[in-house]
């Protein structure tokens, strides 16, 4: 196997890594300072704003766009290494326009989307000139299993007619979000599999009510996680994406790249705090040594280490497989990557918070947020065990066909 980055990559590496090392962290404290003297917690802070509109123009924009000439032209495997990088700042992802959910939903508009659809949403996306939100998960049903979803849209001559209550719509209190992708019913008596639709429908649209933003673990995401409810919310049937029955194919190809994208900023997430624990523990002293010299220390960090490689081989294995036999064939490694690598990236903060000491629990430093950030997307586009579910079903079916025996 080879595994070398093409020049490309490596030089896109290689200036991210810059961009975040010289603007992105030491922008982090100034951001956060913003958002709280701002009077809408949910605006976008002026660091922020300079911050893309740099990247813009270094043509640092758009890189997880895989998809014909819409981004970059970069595989998933180019974008991997890139992601980690972006990964090692809550802000990265904003900052290079490769934030989900955005990203996720230029993806399904550049596959699916009709050119009229291409025009009204995705050229601004692409632009940074919108935001978009997504709205799957609903509070009353178990949305793990995406056939429980109760949302109906219903047509009504020209138009589809959507009722429902969704939540963590990541993305909708962002004032600059003018999109939600809304997934829901339209046939209940179709196949199980060919029930549910997805629907473009304008934020702005009557009937669209914000409940609350959900916070996660105290904290409050700057583009929300918002509780919605749609009343009545009309919208011309021109609106279908891909066609009535395509929601669930829809959803699985959409989360197929994004669990590749969340898997590679999760290992960025832990070699931050890698690298945090081990310069934290370098310069503290304690019972007359320094941290780094006693043995449970060593043990985390050469655990750690250890961890975060094989979760990034792991990563990189199925984006290549992603690449050349596609997202169905590289199922197991989908499923795989999603789990591992959040489970590390959970483990070295922990650990990484352990060896700050009561500093690692304040906001003096990115840990606590990170924690709390590695944590939820363990329940994010779907939880452990629904990915664990998929990797037994498939691992099982290879062996259902042979004749058993008792050893």
């Amino acid at each position: 196997m080879d595994f070398e980055y093409s020049q490309r990559t490596n030089e896109l590496v290689q200036r991210v890594r810059h961009f975040m090392t010289d603007q992105v962290i030491p922008a982090e404290a100034v951001y956060e300072a913003q958002l709280r003297e701002q009077t809408d917690y949910h605006q976008v802070p002026r660091i922020m704003q300079e911050m893309k509109a740099e990247a813009h123009a270094a043509g640092l924009w758009n890189l997880a766009m895989t998809h014909g000439d819409w981004g970059a032209g970069l595989s998933n495997l180019d974008y991997a290494p890139i992601a980690e990088e972006m990964g090692r700042s809550i802000l990265g992802n904003e900052v290079f326009n490769c934030a989900a959910p955005d990203t996720g939903n230029m993806e399904l508009l550049a596959l699916f989307g009709s050119p009229e659809q291409q025009n009204r949403w995705l050229r601004p996306l692409l632009a940074g000139d919108m935001k978009s939100s997504f709205a799957m998960t609903e509070p009353d049903v178990a949305s793990s299993d995406a056939r429980n979803i109760a949302t109906s849209i219903e047509r009504d001559g020209g138009s589809y007619v959507i009722n429902g209550r969704k939540w963590f719509t990541s993305g909708i209190c962002d004032p600059a979000c003018a999109l939600i992708i809304v997934m829901g019913v339209t046939d209940p008596a179709a196949p199980t599999y060919r029930q549910q639709s997805m629907v473009l429908v304008p934020r702005n649209s009557p009937g669209v009510t914000i409940v609350r933003d959900l916070p996660y673990f105290g904290y409050v995401d700057r583009m929300g996680h918002g509780e919605v409810t749609f009343t009545d919310v009309r919208v011309p049937a021109a609106s279908i994406l891909a066609g009535e029955g395509e929601g669930f194919a829809l959803a699985q190809g959409r989360l197929g790249p994004g669990r590749m994208h969340y898997g590679m900023r999760a290992i960025g997430m832990a070699e931050r705090a890698l690298e945090l624990l081990t310069r934290r523990v370098l310069a503290r002293r304690a019972f007359g040594a320094p941290l780094s010299d006693r043995g449970v220390i060593r043990e985390w960090i050469a655990r750690s280490r250890i961890e975060i490689d094989e979760a990034r081989l792991l990563v990189l294995r199925a984006a290549w497989l992603m690449d050349t036999v596609g997202n169905k064939a590289a199922r197991t490694e989908v499923a795989a990557i999603k789990v591992s690598a959040m489970g590390v990236a959970h483990r070295v903060i922990d650990r990484a918070i352990q060896g700050h000491g009561g500093a690692g629990v304040t906001d003096d430093t990115p840990l606590a947020r990170l924690y709390a950030l590695s944590r939820a997307l363990r329940i994010a586009d779907g939880p452990d065990e629904v990915h664990l579910r998929t990797i037994a079903r498939l691992e099982l079916a290879k062996y259902k066909t042979e004749p058993h025996s008792v050893a």
